[in-house]
């Protein structure tokens, strides 16, 4: 094989390595969730298989060469059909009953360890093959096999995260690594001297026809959620005359679709319990024409029913995902409405005069760090999966809200009752603000509810009514969660 072909096969599959591992924790989430734990148990698991694949490439590297290059040539094929596999392979795991921590874990090692131990095996192979390829230049030679290793990997991560994910999706990404993985099939090549130095090469071409029939096949159960992208994975259903928003499998949203008798222009009717609860204070702890910072736009049903009510109050809603906003413009009727509306973009130099709703395509907390404006109240409802981003869920963040925002906090997060992150938030709140008022709502299958905060310096009078299945709650004094020592996620 010729040097810089077989350098070119180094960066090649290293490319497709840490694009499958990326993509990897992408795909999980709508099944466990994005967290610290997710995500320590993805790479964990990812480079476990590529420490093995090195170890036993090398012990294949010693083999005569001929029969190096068939097993390494059967280990890439047989790359290209579990990383086609592998969104399918989870997705049946999970249907099978893996739930929680240990679920999650034995769903990242069947799904994905294989595929990295294959993927790593022809590594040494083409290691030696480059340092043999040019006698008296080892080391310079084994420096570019390291240096195509290390590039490689930049340009995975890149890919996936910038390009793949965000366009195509994560199945069109795992299949897409499939199909690199066998385009390198051909190009695997090796010397043998007791042939007199010919090339062998075994046909490949059975294999590479099962292999791309199984990526084909790949496909057919389509993706792994209606919209996708690097951010979000979501899905839009209609059940009766109600629309529901889920976004990685959390409902975050829900509507009444429009009947004969409604406009959009009337105040909708809020759905989910948390939602409502939430209204019914800002309701009771706000004035006729408040400014209120959105952090979660989710399906703007909030700011929806705020500025319905308050024909003269001002709304900002910050939404990491754009997506997002564009799956509600086209399903959510009263909040799609709205946006059409009055919508804006708020990140803006100059906004326009005639909108209340401005719109901010921004983490959440890159915003409250940015922000110049000043507000009433805030509701803090952002979610990645099932949970609170970390970084929304620290000490410097309740801070920096405390000092733009004059009013009231509402807080919505799913956790265990009296779980660690309602205690942390809590904790954090009570640091801050003299009075809180806290409900929790149904417990779910899973022994996780809403739990519902609001915190103020002034006192909140109690609500009359509740939520269907919301009670107030007492919550243990915890440790408050700071940048440096945070939420790590459920477990």
């Amino acid at each position: 094989m010729q040097f810089w072909i077989t350098i070119s096969l180094i960066l090649v599959l290293s490319t497709i390595g840490l694009t499958y591992e990326i993509a990897a924790g992408r795909v999980l989430a709508p099944f466990f969730g994005t967290s610290l734990v997710t995500w320590t148990a993805v790479i964990a698991t990812i480079l476990a298989g590529f420490s093995v694949g090195s170890a036993l490439g090398g012990l294949v590297a010693e083999k005569e060469r001929h029969e190096a290059t068939r097993t390494v040539q059967k280990a890439l094929v047989a790359t290209a059909i579990l990383m086609a596999l592998s969104p399918t392979v989870l997705g049946l795991i999970y249907a099978l009953g893996a739930r929680d921590t240990g679920g999650m874990l034995l769903a990242v090692f069947v799904a994905f360890f294989p595929a990295s131990v294959l993927v790593t095996l022809p590594s040494p192979l083409l290691a030696r093959l480059a340092v043999e390829a040019r006698p008296g230049r080892e080391g310079s030679s084994l420096g570019l096999v390291l240096a195509a290793g290390s590039l490689g990997a930049i340009f995975g991560a890149i890919l996936a995260g910038f390009v793949a994910l965000p366009l195509v999706g994560s199945v069109a990404t795992f299949a897409g690594c499939a199909i690199v993985a066998l385009l390198c099939v051909p190009f695997i090549k090796g010397k043998s001297p007791r042939d007199g130095g010919s090339d062998q090469n075994t046909d490949p071409r059975r294999l590479l026809g099962v292999a791309g029939g199984v990526i084909l096949l790949s496909f057919v159960s389509g993706p792994v959620c209606r919209y996708e992208s690097g951010l979000s994975c979501i899905d839009v259903v209609a059940q009766g005359s109600t629309v529901f928003l889920y976004s990685d499998r959390t409902q975050q949203a829900a509507e009444r679709t429009l009947t004969n008798a409604d406009t959009p222009q009337a105040p909708p009717d809020l759905v989910m319990p948390y939602a409502q609860w939430i209204w019914a204070r800002m309701d009771r702890d706000l004035g006729p024409e408040p400014s209120v910072l959105f952090i979660g736009g989710g399906g703007y049903t909030l700011p929806t029913k705020l500025l319905e009510t308050r024909p003269t109050a001002q709304a900002v809603a910050v939404e990491i995902d754009p997506l997002v906003t564009n799956v509600v413009r086209q399903h959510l009727p009263w909040a799609g409405a709205m946006i059409k509306r009055a919508g804006y973009d708020a990140q803006s130099r100059r906004a326009d005069e005639a909108g209340r709703l401005g719109i901010v395509h921004a983490d959440g907390r890159v915003f409250l760090n940015e922000t110049h404006r000043a507000f009433d109240a805030v509701v803090m409802d952002a979610f990645s999966s099932g949970s609170v981003p970390a970084h929304l869920a620290t000490m410097e963040t309740y801070t920096r809200l405390r000092s733009i925002v004059d009013g009231p906090v509402y807080v919505n997060l799913i956790d265990v009752p009296d779980g660690p992150l309602a205690r942390g938030i809590h904790a954090i709140l009570s640091d801050l603000y003299p009075h809180i008022d806290t409900v929790q709502g149904p417990i779910s299958t899973r022994g996780r509810a809403n739990i519902v905060l609001a915190a103020s310096a002034t006192p909140l009078v109690p609500l009359k009514a509740l939520p269907t299945g919301y009670d107030p709650v007492r919550i243990t004094p915890g440790r408050a969660f700071t940048d440096d020592r945070g939420w790590v996620g459920h477990r």
